[in-house]
């Protein structure tokens, strides 16, 4: 893993996978999650949305 001045840099091909719990399909690691990243449970606000019905 690279560094910059931030700190160390994912590279996008080895970006963390987990896979939604509503729909089953397979997501990546994004910037916005990362303080939350252990808690995500789903690939997007609609699969959240769908979990509660």
């Amino acid at each position: 893993m690279a560094k910059n001045a931030n700190g160390p840099r994912m590279d996008k091909a080895n970006l963390p996978q987990k896979t939604c719990a509503a729909c089953g399909r397979p997501f990546v690691w994004r910037k916005k999650w990362a303080r939350d990243w252990e808690n995500v449970r789903f690939c997007s606000d609609r699969c959240r949305a769908d979990a509660k019905r």
